[in-house]
């Protein structure tokens, strides 16, 4: 197996640093635009043959360091019997939002035939790409509880912030229910064959510092002490969580995701110990000229000049509007200036 991308959440030197990207496999492909001609997101996830086509296209045609399995953090949801819909547009919904007692006895014990089809990619994935390392994830626990109690997607969630002051200890109990599945979830994705998990925070900044060390914080630390007994590495990726930095240290991960708002320098000062760190580039660079994507991709590799412990990535997922080319110019160039040194 290629281990430059391991080797660099590990923190060990590489010929140069890794990249891939956060969906990687989404609409900017011709590939993955005529799959969802014919199939709904959902659809493709849960059929591996067509998984596995989603997550081939980009890493055979930019050679990159590591797949994404193809799912949504919705999904593992369906394990405990809660039901949601995902928009084309509006992105994820729950036609019956979690709310009080009555919401949180919804939940059923973790069914793990629920999502074997994210398991079955996996493996089939490593079948035809076996030298290829695989990125299992899931959702942070607040970010489902967000979308959970909120009932849809929303720029600041007000009745899921509103429910976290009003009833506490009911939404720590959600917490705690998200936080077993995801456990469950992510070790059936690192039995599968997944060599790295990672787990998307999207919402966690919206919490100020005192309430995510009090709700969140406990149930993030006690999900990756859980998943120390399998052999993948663990990534955490948040945005907007700058503020968050300084309660972050010491989650027992082996590496960050960092948006684009943060220098990769300034975050590494920032932390006590010497984590590996992911990112950084703003996707929006990639809809500009090459001169451009050149100038931000070298600025942002300059910010960790030893290279040691960076895999590239983007600051959030690739946006539908990106060209190919200019993924393919991104590549070339981390794949140039990004060498040992």
């Amino acid at each position: 197996m290629s281990d430059r991308f391991l080797r660099a959440l590990r923190g060990e030197p590489t010929d140069t640093v890794p990249i891939w990207l956060m969906r990687q496999a989404g609409r900017y492909l011709p590939g993955y635009r005529e799959l969802r001609k014919a199939h709904s997101l959902l659809e493709i996830a849960g059929t591996p043959e067509l998984a596995v086509a989603a997550m081939l296209e980009p890493v055979r045609r930019f050679d990159l360091d590591a797949a994404v399995v193809f799912a949504d953090i919705m999904l593992p949801l369906r394990a405990v019997g809660i039901e949601f819909g995902i928009d084309p547009v509006r992105g994820p919904h729950v036609p019956e939002p979690v709310r009080g007692a009555a919401g949180l006895e919804r939940f059923r014990p973790f069914d793990g035939r629920a999502v074997e089809p994210v398991a079955e990619t996996i493996r089939r994935f490593r079948e035809v790409e076996p030298d290829r390392p695989v990125v299992g994830f899931a959702g942070g626990p607040f970010t489902l509880a967000a979308y959970l109690v909120e009932g849809r997607g929303s720029r600041d969630f007000p009745v899921a912030r509103e429910m976290l002051y009003a009833d506490p200890e009911g939404f720590g109990r959600l917490l705690d229910l998200l936080t077993e599945m995801t456990v469950r979830y992510l070790r059936l994705q690192a039995a599968a064959g997944a060599d790295a998990l990672q787990l998307f925070d999207t919402w966690v900044g919206l919490l100020p510092v005192p309430e995510f060390r009090r709700l969140v914080l406990p149930r993030l630390v006690r999900l990756f002490e859980e998943l120390r007994g399998t052999p993948a590495s663990t990534i955490y990726f948040s945005t907007g969580s700058d503020h968050l930095l300084g309660a972050l240290d010491g989650l027992g991960v082996d590496a960050f995701g960092v948006d684009w708002r943060t220098p990769l320098r300034e975050v590494r000062t920032r932390l006590a110990r010497p984590y590996a760190l992911q990112g950084n580039l703003d996707p929006a660079v990639l809809l500009g000229p090459a001169p451009e994507i050149r100038r931000a991709a070298r600025a942002v590799l300059d910010e960790l000049p030893d290279h040691r412990g960076h895999v590239f990535n983007l600051g959030h997922g690739v946006l539908p509007a990106t060209s190919p080319d200019a993924v393919e110019t991104l590549v070339r160039i981390v794949r140039e200036r990004g060498r040992a040194r």
